[in-house]
């Protein structure tokens, strides 16, 4: 991996009145990596990303990202970043290529790359005879492979993916992370949330998220030696055990 930092997070803070999402977070993640963000539901990951694809203003702290400011300049941040969802993040009333074309159009390239990124991406995918195929008559898995391949269409810098394998088959789960190997192999930074633990196993690092605050951060195997167990389902259960004993 190259070491250009692409995400700095200094104590990054973000409260609602008297609740605080996230609580004084710090990690710096390196241009190609594979960056795991885990938690609970309710830890603040979905606060934190929010906050890191320039959605929302933190309380204090600091971050950048692709080198831009998140108070100062969340519209180049914008530009420089893709983001897909579980919920899926495609018209599904719009074919296959009106899709690509669209958020082609979105992102800011020419009608020209467009095509010529187009031809090519249906062709990796094989999908030349579904091209003109209406997105929602696909299956789930190639839904996700298909926003996927579209997040990183612009070939940004870091990519944002918020639980994108959920309701998959594991067949397609293990497809869908070779495409973000080849994606991080050709330098584009990965930042992953996830509820599958073996997932996890594929990150380079993953920072664990209890409660607003990053409990870990270190690479899977790293984290099971240091804790003495096999399984990273084990690690986070420790995490969120000792967190809970340190409230109370």
């Amino acid at each position: 991996m190259d070491q250009e930092k692409v995400i700095i997070c200094k104590n990054l803070t973000k409260r609602f009145g008297d609740f605080t999402a996230v609580n004084e977070i710090s990690f710096d993640i390196t241009k190609g990596e594979i960056f795991g963000f885990l938690g609970a539901n309710g830890a603040g990951k979905t606060t934190a990303m929010r906050i890191l694809c320039g959605l929302s203003f933190p309380t204090s702290g600091e971050a950048t990202v692709a080198g831009y400011d998140v108070y100062k300049q969340q519209e180049q941040i914008k530009k420089n970043i893709g983001y897909m969802s579980q919920k899926f993040s495609l018209y599904e009333n719009l074919t296959i290529l009106e899709n690509i074309e669209f958020f082609g159009g979105v992102y800011g390239l020419e009608r020209k790359e467009i095509k010529r990124r187009t031809e090519k991406l249906i062709d990796t995918l094989g999908l030349q005879k579904e091209a003109k195929k209406m997105v929602g008559e696909l299956p789930l898995g190639w839904k996700q492979k298909l926003a996927f391949s579209v997040a990183i269409f612009h070939q940004p810098k870091i990519v944002f993916l918020d639980e994108p394998t959920g309701g998959v088959d594991p067949v397609t789960r293990r497809q869908f992370w070779d495409m973000i190997y080849e994606a991080a192999a050709s330098g584009i930074t990965i930042f992953v949330t996830t509820h599958y633990m073996d997932e996890a196993e594929y990150c380079n690092r993953i920072s664990v998220m209890v409660d607003g605050k990053v409990e870990a951060l270190d690479s899977p195997r790293n984290l099971k030696e240091k804790h003495q167990v096999t399984t990273m389902d084990e690690v986070f259960y420790l995490l969120a055990r000792g967190a809970k004993r340190s409230d109370n």
